[in-house]
């Protein structure tokens, strides 16, 4: 595997149990493809947030192929409490998966079907949960959402009924764009803990309290990618996210179609004095 995979030794290893156990709510980054990566996760960290998930990672392929492994997963010293998520259709690809990666995470999380989360009928959902429970998982993540409801508000009371019908930590994801959101979602569901996708992207220090992204974080972001590699793709991306309530249309249009790393540090460095 990659470089920055460490030694199982040196792993900082921490149970995110304890998360859930000390009567606070657990703020979360969710698995997003191609951002929630090693340089993001430690961007966020930085700002609060409590347990960060890796991008969903195909268990088959990472089996397989040692260039997928490289290619898909990296870590450091600081990068816990870590839950690895896979999408696999077989157990024992999963527990193949599982058992190359267990030194290196703090939990192994299987995506199951995103984004179908919730069923028309709760009563189905429910049910399913109590099996998981039964079988043995550690906690549930629900997107208050059905498959239909990609964009429609999240079902808030959906979550609520699944929490109080469980023994094991919930966890309540959707439509959570600053703090105050994710304590309200905190109160109106019971859940053990709050996931944000798309809130984070735009704004990395939200767990943190601020409505918008600030300055320090922007120049951590620049810090932390370049200290990885991080690809200029990626790199330009967060940023685009980041700044997005902090530019108008005009510098939008300049800043979003910059093609280069040196390109982009120079103009954070004319008109923010960053970079």
């Amino acid at each position: 595997m990659s470089d920055d995979i460490i030694e199982t030794e040196e792993c900082q290893r921490k149970d995110p149990m304890d998360l859930f156990h000390s009567g606070q709510v657990v703020k979360i980054c969710a698995p997003m493809v191609r951002y929630s990566k090693l340089a993001f996760r430690t961007l966020v960290r930085k700002y609060s947030c409590d347990l960060c998930y890796t991008p969903m990672i195909v268990a088959a392929d990472f089996v397989r192929s040692a260039k997928a492994r490289d290619s898909e997963f990296t870590t450091n010293k600081g990068d816990h409490p870590l839950i690895v998520q896979f999408a696999a259709k077989e157990a024992q690809v999963l527990c193949d998966a599982a058992h190359i990666i267990c030194p290196f995470a703090d939990g192994i999380d299987l995506n199951c079907g995103c984004p179908q989360r919730i069923h028309e009928d709760l009563k189905r959902t429910v049910d399913l949960c109590q099996k998981a429970e039964a079988a043995g998982v550690s906690w549930i993540t629900v997107h208050g959402r059905s498959i239909e409801e990609r964009h429609q508000p999240v079902h808030y009371d959906a979550i609520k009924i699944i929490k109080q019908s469980m023994s094991i930590p919930i966890v309540a994801n959707g439509d959570i764009k600053s703090l105050k959101e994710a304590e309200n979602v905190h109160h109106l569901t019971e859940a053990d803990g709050v996931m944000v996708a798309r809130g984070l992207l735009a704004n990395p220090a939200m767990f943190a309290g601020y409505e918008e992204t600030p300055f320090q974080c922007i120049q951590d972001w620049v810090d932390i990618a370049l200290e990885h590699g991080t690809p200029f793709t990626c790199f330009h991306h967060h940023l685009m996210y980041m700044m997005e309530r902090i530019t108008s249309k005009q510098e939008k249009r300049v800043f979003n179609v910059l093609s280069s790393t040196s390109a982009v540090l120079d103009y954070l460095n004319d008109h923010y004095g960053l970079g």
